[in-house]
């Protein structure tokens, strides 16, 4: 059995088993592999599998089909060759056929898609309390949030909940301490409005005890700070005191509700209500003693509106308070901010740079010093994978992956054909480490070679789009078997072009990289 596996572009892993007979690929439906990459025409070319010969045929595209780097229209083909498309690098790998082990590995497989249906569902929830408290965390409220991380970016929805925690942080802490000090603040002027009710007792005890209200003197609140108005009234709501509204029945809502209270609840407790205009009401009944029964009864009831200078203080500390403390929290939350999500992103980008490595046959496996046990079940897979595809590539032909070839001999040629170049000429090894650059490129980069030779092209450049462009172009040069790559950059206000070619090794991997610069007129 033959089959196709992706070893290069950005479908690199992919296998499409060929049957006997006709194969057609491309990137219409109606084609038995239908590979959607863009530079593939609607149908390509056609694999014919007899027996054990395999021929390839190019179906006239548009961008042609290579074998092993040089063009064709149509030839015979053998396990290991590699077809060039664009963006894309195919290789015929021949699969000895055991129906026992197809069977033992599809069973296996069956098995892996229902551990991995339990790993996402979460399975059984777990017997024990604090366990089932986590499972119903991951796995029933979690999809949520991950329904909503379809819609926008993890470091958004990072800082909106960095952002949230530190704002109700804030207002858990500190309103209950603001709401505490406001109490203890009604409390004093309820006490201070009881303390004026008791002297008006003290000061008309004769008026109070032969009930003439008429007779009581309250002309003591007038001059008190913070009184904004009051009302000394008789049970039946009929105004004693101020004298300017003497007689009138009261329609002030506070001492309305004040008359209401008493009379419903038949006790000399002080009533306190915040009331509007950051005003606060303080209700007392006023007693007066009763010498046929001895003891003291109800005759009337002040109602007092204050509007102390110290609520109104206490109000704008707690408010300056209360957003100076949001406003640290803030900074403190973009700190956090940073240093998790840039904990956070250091471990994927080192996979991903490792992966480009092994790729190129830089290293075996991906492995990181850094400790996040959470992607050690990546890295095992992504090992996995790159071993995997090391056994599809390997036939006897190929090097072994221990003795990774050298970039010296290719970096000398490049140099060699740097000297005779009438524009600026860059060279890279395969680390994309700057080897050599002539005096024009200097000039136009910015870059000396005294001071950056050996250094990676990221850490040389003061633009990090220019580096990511380079970088860009050489991994396109690289995936498509050393072909130039162009693109454009502007550069010392000028419009360049550039052209990346790639030297491919005997190993199958780019080795350096000749980069030129042609102004654009």
């Amino acid at each position: 059995m033959y089959k196709l596996v992706v070893v290069g572009g950005k479908s690199r892993g992919q296998e499409f088993v060929l049957k006997n007979g006709e194969n057609t690929l491309g990137r219409d439906s109606s084609c038995d592999i239908q590979f959607a990459i863009e530079g593939v025409s609607k149908k390509h070319l056609n694999i014919t599998v007899t027996n054990d010969v395999v021929y390839l045929q190019d179906m006239e595209s548009a961008n042609g089909t290579f074998l092993n780097g040089k063009i064709i229209k149509r030839v015979t083909i053998k396990s290991g060759d590699k077809i060039g498309l664009p963006n894309a690098i195919l290789q015929l790998v021949y699969v000895q056929e055991k129906k026992i082990i197809i069977k033992k590995k599809v069973a296996s497989q069956r098995e892996r898609e229902e551990s991995l249906d339990d790993l996402m569902s979460g399975g059984q929830a777990p017997e024990s309390l604090v366990g089932k408290i986590f499972w119903l965390f991951k796995y029933k409220f979690m999809p949520a949030l991950h329904g909503i991380n379809q819609e926008y970016e993890w470091r958004i929805l990072l800082a909106i909940f960095t952002a949230a925690f530190a704002l109700i942080t804030i207002s858990l802490t500190i309103f209950p301490v603001l709401q505490d000090s406001k109490e203890v603040l009604v409390t004093e002027i309820a006490n201070r409005g009881a303390h004026y009710a008791e002297e008006i007792g003290r000061m008309n005890a004769l008026a109070l005890e032969q009930k003439n209200l008429e007779r009581i003197d309250t002309t003591f609140l007038d001059s008190e700070e913070g009184v904004v108005s009051y009302e000394l009234f008789d049970l039946e709501g009929r105004i004693v005191r101020p004298i300017s509204r003497l007689n009138e029945y009261t329609n002030d809502p506070f001492s309305v509700q004040t008359r209401e209270w008493f009379t419903a609840n038949k006790n000399s407790k002080i009533k306190k209500q915040l009331l509007e205009n950051s005003q606060i009401g303080i209700g007392k009944i006023i007693l007066a003693y009763n010498t046929r029964t001895g003891n003291p009864e109800p005759v009337g009831i002040i109602a007092i509106r204050f509007a102390p200078r110290t609520l109104a203080i206490e109000a704008t500390k707690s408010s300056k308070l209360y957003f100076e403390s949001l406003i640290t929290s803030l900074l403190v939350a973009i700190l956090f901010f940073g240093v998790v999500y840039y904990l956070t992103l250091k471990p994927i980008e080192e996979i991903r740079y490792q992966i480009e490595e092994a790729l190129r046959g830089k290293r075996r496996s991906v492995e990181s010093k850094l400790l996040f046990e959470e992607l050690n079940p990546v890295r095992n897979a992504i090992n996995t994978g790159l071993q995997r595809l090391r056994e599809l590539q390997k036939d006897e032909s190929e090097t072994d992956p221990n003795d990774i070839e050298s970039d010296d001999a290719y970096v000398t040629t490049l140099t060699e054909f740097m000297l005779g170049a009438q524009g600026p000429v860059i060279v890279l090894n395969s680390s994309k480490n700057l080897m050599k650059l002539n005096t024009q490129a200097e000039d136009i980069c910015g870059i000396r070679l005294s001071m950056a030779e050996g250094m990676n092209i990221l850490d040389i450049t003061k633009e990090r789009g220019f580096a990511a462009t380079l970088i860009e172009l050489c991994d396109n040069s690289a995936n498509n078997s050393g072909t130039s790559q162009h693109g454009q950059y502007e550069l010392q206000g000028k419009q360049y072009g550039i052209f990346v070619t790639s030297l491919i090794g005997k190993d199958g991997f780019a080795k350096s990289f000749y980069i030129t610069f042609v102004l654009d007129t």
